[in-house]
């Protein structure tokens, strides 16, 4: 075996695929369409503000700690991760508010101020996420689920855990005022999911954010992205942006060389694609080396919703608002019914707003503030023209921000721009413009998701949002470490350490910065 790879995508899944592949021997080529690194995580700076184009939520953050450790680098020479709190704040439509928070006594109080029925109740809800967190992450969060049988080993757990009913049914059962039923579902937007739809077994991600909490990067998410780009430099990895694939070709149902848009040619011996699996093997690979994945099967994959992501500055502070607010809006239910089934941009919405300078002040000038409000929408199948429409819906949350939360900011507006679907379908190469890859229901879940190892080419692997476990931060480094147990190492290069050892060691730096 030669030892040639080439990383298609440097998103989060790519970027750590690429650190354990260099674990494993590797030389490592990392494509990038863009002329940035970072893929969902790239950056936007104007005007002396730091934008965040993607995640704004760290989880988890062992997983990022464990890849700098793989290559006997400490994470703390690379990256600041800063604790929020609240998690999140939560403003419902009629004006009372929830404060999200780890600690147990905190969150009991914070429920009885708005609904005392529902103490005891949220006591149960958090015993019952925790146990599906205790399977469906601790056990099979970086598991591979590339055989029928491996699927079945799960349904056991999951019949018990009772994730036959959705993550909004299930915390209905135990939860009776509607705001805290909303407040403790949404998450699986997070990942892309209908909460009123997809299975409860995404009710883990309200586990995983109570046992590890809620991050920020210092600098912004990309600074995680530009550690990364360092760490590899260092580590002997080379990096082209501007470097969009064309084709890869296959000989005798093996990898041989990728072909970017610009013609260059990189011969390799296997490939890691954080790219979008439904644009790579229908427009990247010949129809005669796909038996599984044949255009028909790709064009029957349902996709999840997309975004509409407004980035502005203010020459005004707001210290009232919490790093990150969820604003609900007068519909739950109809709204996501709207999105995900009608694909049909709603009169009304529910946003998230996110305010970094709450952390982080050197994220906008002194004296500034930057944010930016996100709002669920259909993805490119609701029709919607968004070369028409940006503008208007924009100018409608910018004016409803102004009146009932940020008061004054149509006043001190300064930077203003906005990604609409159309930037994720097309800059982001995202099959019907969706953010979060294809949708994570129960039929697109563990088994039937795209695999992490392609059963039509040998040497070609997937990582990302569209694989197992699926989107969100934790879940694309997870995917990248399914290639521990699917990609060979390579004899006599793969630097041996046992991943025990370094989930203690990520682990335990963990614990005591929450200790401080």
């Amino acid at each position: 075996m030669s030892d040639k790879a080439v990383v298609i995508g440097s998103g989060f899944g790519g970027l750590a695929s690429a650190v354990r592949l260099i674990r494993k021997g590797y030389q490592v080529t990392i494509l990038e369409a863009q002329d940035q690194l970072g893929g969902r995580a790239a950056v936007f700076k104007e005007e002396g503000y730091t934008f965040d184009a993607g995640p704004t939520v760290i989880t988890a953050p062992y997983l990022l700690d464990e890849l700098f450790m793989l290559l006997d680098e400490d994470p703390k020479d690379y990256y600041e991760l800063l604790p929020i709190d609240p998690f999140y704040r939560i403003i419902f439509n009629d004006g009372s508010q929830f404060d999200y928070v780890g600690d147990e006594e905190r969150i009991l109080a914070n429920i009885k101020n708005l609904s005392p029925q529902d103490v005891d109740g949220y006591r149960k809800l958090a015993k019952h996420a925790q146990e599906i967190f205790d399977v469906g992450y601790t056990k099979l969060a970086d598991e591979p689920f590339d055989t029928v049988a491996s699927m079945l080993r799960a349904v056991p757990d999951m019949l018990r855990l009772e994730n036959y009913k959705t993550v909004y049914g299930l915390v209905s059962k135990y939860i009776k005022d509607e705001r805290l039923r909303q407040a403790f579902s949404f998450e699986p937007l997070l990942v892309g999911g209908n909460p009123t739809k997809i299975t409860s077994i995404y009710l883990l991600i309200h586990w995983l954010e109570r046992k590890w909490g809620v991050y920020f990067a210092k600098g912004g998410t990309n600074a995680l992205v530009k550690a990364f780009e360092k760490l590899l430099l260092k580590k002997g990895a080379t990096i082209h942006t501007n470097s969009s694939v064309k084709k890869i070709e296959v000989e005798n149902g093996k990898v041989k060389r990728v072909i970017t848009q610009n013609e260059k040619i990189f011969e390799c011996d296997l490939i890691v694609s954080n790219a979008d699996p439904v644009r790579v093997y229908r427009d990247m690979i010949d129809k005669k080396h796909r038996s599984k994945h044949s255009n028909f099967r790709l064009n029957r994959k349902q996709h999840s919703m997309s975004l509409f992501v407004a980035y502005f500055g203010a020459k005004k502070t707001f210290p009232e608002l919490a790093h990150h607010t969820i604003l609900m809006g007068p519909r739950y239910n109809g709204l996501l019914n709207d999105i995900f089934t009608k694909k049909k941009l709603a009169d009304d919405f529910s946003l998230y707003l996110h305010a970094p300078t709450r952390t982080d002040s050197s994220m906008a000038p002194a004296g500034h503030e930057c944010f930016y409000v996100l709002s669920p929408v259909p993805n490119s199948e609701g029709k919607v023209n968004w070369k028409e429409e940006e503008k208007r819906y924009k100018e409608k949350i910018y004016k409803w921000l102004d009146q009932n939360h940020t008061h004054g900011l149509l006043d001190n507006l300064t930077v203003d721009f906005a990604i609409t679907p159309d930037y994720f379908e097309n800059s982001l190469q995202s099959e019907k413009g969706a953010a979060f890859g294809i949708e994570p229901s129960f039929r697109q879940s563990a088994y039937f998701r795209f695999h992490n190892k392609s059963e039509d080419i040998d040497g070609l692997y997937f990582v990302g949002a569209n694989t197992h476990p699926g989107a969100g931060v934790p879940g694309v480094l997870n995917s990248a470490k399914v290639l521990e147990k699917v990609i060979p190492n390579l004899e006599g290069k793969y630097k041996a350490v046992p991943d025990s050892l370094l989930y203690n060691q990520a682990y335990a730096r963990q614990e005591k910065a929450n200790f401080e």
